[in-house]
C-alpha cells in the first residue's frame, strides 16, 4: 500500500470536545488522539465503569483526564469530585502534572498526594478547593481515616497502573478507600496486563464493567528485540562486558536488591558511565532529582529496583537490562514494556543464572517470549570495540580541522601504494604506541556519550582553565605535554614496582619537538580504578595554596593521572601531591618520564 493509499490518522476534531480543553490540547503540541484516548472517550463520559488493557506509555493518562475534564468535573464546585489512584510517588506528580496541564483553560485544580511530602500543605490544598486528587493508596488512606478529604461529591476513581498496585500488595488499602466511596461512583480501571486478581477487582467492585482491549505490555514485549547471556559468576563485571559491546543510548538496569543497585550503579561511574541508582531508600527529593535527570537525558542509566521504577515513563529509553531476572514472568513483561514505545525499536537483555532457567521456560511458555541467546564478548570482539573507539576518536579529534590541498594529494597517492596499509600502520604505532591509555581515552569518551556528540568533557579530565591551541584537540591525538626542565614525560603505569619504568606510557623522541615547553607535567600513581576524580586531586593542590588559575589541567586516567602547571610551580605541586591522601589513597607521585 502506497502513502496516498493509506489511513489518514484522526485528529482531536473525531472528539467533542469543549473549546477550552482543545486550547490546552493544542498548547501542549497534541495532533492525534491515540487508539486508547478514542476508545476511552465516548463511554467515559457516559458514566460507564470500564476495565481498559493498554501498555505503558500510550496516553492513559489523557485518555481518563479528558473525560474527568470536560465532563465528570462540574468546576463551579469546589470539592474533591476525581480520584486517581497511582502506585508510586512519580507516577502521581506526573499524572497530576498533565491533568492540571489539560485543565488550565477549565479552571480546574488538581493536587497530587503521596507520602513523605508534608500533610499539612495537602490538608490546605483540598481545603482551598481541589477537585482532582492524585495520590498513592496509602496517602489517600491516612486522608480519609483522619477526616480531612471528604469523599461524598466525589463521583469518579481512577485505577492507574492497576496490576502494578495489586503486585506491590495495595488490594486492602484500595479496598478500605472504595469503601469510604459512594457506591454510585464511576470506576475506571487501567492495567497493562490482566491477571487473575484484576479480573476478580473488576467483577466485585465494578458495576457492568466494559472491557477495552488494546495492547497490553505482553504485546509490546513481543515487538521489541529480547536477548540473554548466561551468567559464570562475576556478574557485575559480566554486565560491564555486555554494555560495552552492546553500546545502548540509554537504558533502566533492574536489580531484585537495594543493594545491588547501589554497587551497580558505583562500578558503572567508575568506568565513565553516567549512572545513578534508585531505590526505596532513596530520599523523595533526591529521587525527584535522579528522575529529573533521567527525563532529561542527562543520565544514561538508571540502575533500579522493581519498586522503585513503577510507573515510571521514560519516553527516549532503548534498552532495559535485568541484572537480575525477574522473580515472576509479570515482572519480566512490565520491565521490557518500558522499551520500544511510540514505534521506536526497543532491547531487553538479561543475564540469566542457572536458577532463572525455570523463569525463563515460564516466559516462553507463558508469553510466547523467546529470548535469543548471546554469548559474553570475546577477546576479538573487545579488540574490534576499542578498534571502533579509536577510530571514532581520531574522526572526532579531526573533524572541522581543515585540510591542504596538498595534503590531500598526497593520501590518496599513498593510499594507491601497494605497501598502504603498513605505512598507515607505522604511522598509527608512531602516533599511538607511546601512549598505552589511548584505548582507554577513546572508550572513556564513548562511555561518556561524546561518540554520539555529546559535549561534555571526558570523564576524569577537568576542563583546561586557559585557551592553549597546543591542546585543543582530543588528549588521545596529541602527545603529553612535558614536564619540569630537564625530565622525561609521561609515567610508570605502576610506580609502587620495581619494574615499571619498563612499562611507563613513553612518548617518540620526535614527539618532544612539538610538545609545548610551557607546561610540567606530574605523574600520580592513583586513578579512576581507585574512585579519584579531578576534584579530589585538585583539592590537594588547593591545601597546599594553588588556585585553579595555577592549574593547567588533571587528567585522570584507569590506573594513574596526570596533572599539568607551569615550571616555576612544579616543585610545589609535586610536594603537593606526593603523599597527599587522594580517594582514601596514599599517593606517590613523580616527574613524567619518557623513554631515552
Amino acid at each position: 500500500m502506497n502513502d496516498s493509499e493509506s489511513p489518514e490518522r484522526p485528529t482531536f476534531d473525531a472528539l467533542p470536545l469543549s473549546t477550552e480543553l482543545r486550547r490546552a490540547i493544542d498548547d501542549l503540541g497534541y495532533v492525534h488522539p491515540t487508539p486508547v484516548q478514542l476508545a476511552v472517550f465516548e463511554p467515559a463520559t457516559r458514566r460507564r465503569d470500564l476495565v481498559v488493557q493498554a501498555r505503558t506509555g500510550t496516553g492513559k493518562t489523557a485518555a481518563f483526564g479528558m473525560p474527568i475534564i470536560d465532563v465528570l468535573v462540574k468546576r463551579q464546585l469546589e470539592r474533591v469530585q476525581a480520584l486517581v489512584l497511582c502506585p508510586t510517588r512519580e507516577l502521581a506528580l506526573q499524572v497530576s502534572r498533565e491533568i492540571e496541564a489539560l485543565g488550565r483553560h477549565r479552571g480546574l485544580r488538581a493536587i497530587a498526594v503521596y507520602g513523605g511530602a508534608p500533610m499539612p500543605r495537602q490538608v490546605q490544598a483540598i481545603r482551598d478547593g481541589a477537585q482532582i486528587l492524585i495520590g498513592t493508596p496509602g496517602r489517600v488512606l491516612d486522608h480519609l481515616r483522619r477526616g480531612t478529604l471528604d469523599a461524598s461529591a466525589l463521583g469518579v476513581v481512577v485505577l492507574d497502573e492497576s496490576d502494578e498496585m495489586l503486585s506491590m500488595g495495595f488490594l486492602p488499602q484500595i479496598d478500605a478507600i472504595l469503601s469510604y466511596l459512594n457506591e454510585q461512583r464511576q470506576t475506571l480501571l487501567f492495567s497493562a496486563t490482566l491477571p487473575p486478581d484484576i479480573r476478580r477487582l473488576a467483577e466485585t467492585r465494578l458495576k457492568n464493567p466494559e472491557f477495552i482491549t488494546l495492547s497490553g505490555d505482553q504485546i509490546g514485549a513481543l515487538e521489541i528485540a529480547h536477548f540473554v547471556y548466561m551468567s559464570f559468576g562475576d556478574k557485575v563485571s559480566e554486565l560491564c562486558e555486555i554494555i560495552e559491546i552492546e553500546d545502548p543510548e540509554s537504558a533502566v538496569i533492574f536489580c531484585n536488591t537495594r543493594d545491588d543497585t547501589k554497587r551497580v550503579a558505583a562500578v558503572l561511574s567508575q568506568q565513565g558511565y553516567s549512572a545513578d541508582w534508585l531505590n526505596a531508600d532513596l530520599a523523595q527529593s533526591e529521587r525527584e532529582k535522579v528522575m529529573h535527570a533521567t527525563r532529561q537525558g542527562a543520565l544514561r542509566f538508571l540502575v533500579a529496583t522493581d519498586v522503585a521504577a513503577r510507573g515510571i515513563d521514560i519516553s527516549h529509553l532503548t534498552h532495559v537490562i535485568n541484572f537480575d531476572f525477574p522473580e515472576s514472568t509479570e515482572g519480566y513483561v512490565h520491565r521490557t514494556g518500558r522499551t520500544g514505545r511510540a514505534g521506536r525499536t526497543g532491547t531487553a537483555i538479561s543475564l540469566i543464572e542457572p536458577s532463572d532457567l525455570g523463569n525463563l521456560y515460564l516466559l516462553r511458555l507463558t508469553y510466547k517470549i523467546r529470548p535469543i541467546e548471546r554469548t559474553l564478548p570475546t577477546a576479538r570482539e573487545r579488540a574490534t570495540r576499542a578498534q571502533t573507539d579509536l577510530v571514532q576518536l581520531f574522526v572526532q579529534g579531526f573533524a572541522g580541522r581543515p585540510v591542504h590541498d596538498e595534503d590531500r594529494e598526497l593520501a590518496r597517492r599513498l593510499l594507491t601504494h601497494e605497501g598502504a596499509e603498513a605505512i598507515v600502520a607505522s604511522l598509527l604505532r608512531d602516533h599511538l604506541g607511546a601512549r598505552e591509555d589511548a584505548a582507554e581515552e577513546a572508550a572513556s569518551a564513548r562511555r561518556a556519550g561524546r561518540v554520539r556528540g555529546s559535549p561534555q568533557a571526558e570523564p576524569g579530565e577537568a576542563a583546561p582553565r586557559r585557551k592553549n591551541k597546543s591542546r585543543e584537540t582530543s588528549p588521545a591525538l596529541q602527545k603529553e605535554p612535558v614536564s619540569s626542565p630537564g625530565s622525561e614525560v609521561t609515567a610508570p603505569e605502576d610506580a609502587a614496582t620495581p619494574e615499571s619504568d619498563a612499562r611507563r606510557p613513553a612518548a617518540t623522541p620526535e614527539s618532544d619537538a612539538r610538545r609545548p615547553a610551557a607546561i610540567a607535567e606530574i605523574y600520580v600513581n592513583i586513578g579512576r580504578v581507585d574512585g579519584a576524580k579531578p576534584s579530589d586531586i585538585e583539592a590537594a593542590l588547593h591545601d597546599r595554596g594553588l588556585v585553579d588559575d595555577q592549574i593547567e589541567y588533571v587528567r585522570v586516567r584507569h590506573r594513574h593521572s596526570f596533572v599539568g602547571v607551569a615550571p616555576p610551580l612544579f616543585e610545589r605541586a609535586l610536594a603537593a601531591l606526593n603523599g597527599a591522601n587522594i580517594a582514601g589513597r596514599q599517593a606517590s607521585a613523580e616527574a613524567a618520564r619518557s623513554r631515552p
